[in-house]
C-alpha cells in the first residue's frame, strides 16, 4: 500500500458497499474484508471485489481503520449500537455510512468511544456491478462530517471518484427527499410509457423512450443552473 493508504472493512455486500470497496480499492486502500450474509451477497462480493474475505460484522470492525456500513437506513442505528454496546469501535478508526438521509448524529456511539464519524452519499442508483464504478465519475457524493475532519471525507469522496458536496447534518432528511422524489417520479413516469409502448406493439420501448428520456433530463437540468457561488 501507499502511505496514506487504509484498511477497509466493509459492512454490507448489497448493490453499494462492494461498488465503493471496489472504488476505495482502486485508489489503493487494501480491502481488509466485507460482512456478507446470504448466498446472493457472497456471489456480488465476489464479482466485484475478487478474493475478497468474507468475514463478519465484529471482526470487520476488529481489522480495519476504516469502516465502510453500507446497510438500508433502518438498520443502520441498530447496528452502529450494537456494535458499541460491545466495545468493538476503537479511538482513531474511521466510520462510514452511506445512507442519505442520516448525518453523523446516527454514528453517535461509534464516536462516543473515539471513533470519527463521516456520512457519505452519492447521489445515484447502483446497479451493483463493476459498471458503476463508471457512472460514479459522473455523481456528485454528499458528504457530512465534523468540521476538523470534514476534509478527510471529501478526500474520500474524491477516491471514489465522485465530487464532494458538502450538506449540513440538518439538511440530510431534505436532502434524501429531494433525491427519492425525483428517483421514484422518473421511474414511474418512464414504467408508463414503457407498458404504453408495449401494448401498441412496439418492439424495444427501452430504444424509443431512451433518447427521449434523456434528452429531456438534460433539458430540465439545463434551464435551472446552478447559482453562481459568492466570492
Amino acid at each position: 500500500m501507499r502511505p496514506g493508504r487504509l484498511g477497509v472493512g466493509i459492512i454490507g455486500a448489497g448493490r453499494v458497499g462492494p461498488v465503493l470497496g471496489a472504488a476505495l480499492a482502486g485508489a489503493g486502500h487494501a480491502i481488509v474484508g466485507i460482512d456478507a450474509t446470504g448466498d446472493e451477497a457472497a456471489d456480488r462480493a465476489e464479482a466485484v471485489l475478487p478474493g475478497v474475505a468474507i468475514l463478519d460484522a465484529p471482526t470487520i470492525v476488529e481489522r480495519s481503520e476504516l469502516v465502510l456500513i453500507a446497510v438500508p437506513s433502518d438498520e443502520l442505528p441498530g447496528l452502529v449500537a450494537g456494535l458499541a454496546a460491545t466495545g468493538a469501535w476503537q479511538p482513531g478508526q474511521i466510520v462510514v455510512h452511506t445512507a442519505p438521509e442520516h448525518g453523523i448524529e446516527v454514528l453517535r456511539p461509534a464516536a462516543a468511544r473515539g471513533a470519527i464519524p463521516i456520512a457519505l452519499h452519492p447521489a445515484m442508483t447502483f446497479s451493483g456491478t463493476s459498471l458503476d464504478l463508471a457512472r460514479l465519475l459522473e455523481a456528485t457524493i454528499a458528504v457530512t462530517a465534523p468540521g476538523p475532519v470534514l476534509p478527510i471525507g471529501q478526500a474520500l469522496a474524491v477516491e471514489m471518484g465522485g465530487e464532494p458536496i458538502v450538506v449540513e447534518e440538518a439538511d440530510r432528511p431534505a436532502y434524501a427527499e429531494a433525491l427519492e422524489a425525483a428517483r421514484g417520479f422518473a421511474e414511474g413516469i418512464v414504467a408508463q410509457a414503457l407498458r404504453q409502448l408495449h401494448e401498441i406493439g412496439v418492439e424495444r420501448p427501452s430504444r424509443v423512450l431512451g433518447g427521449v428520456v434523456r434528452s429531456a433530463v438534460e433539458t430540465a437540468l439545463a434551464r435551472y443552473p446552478d447559482p453562481p457561488v459568492e466570492p
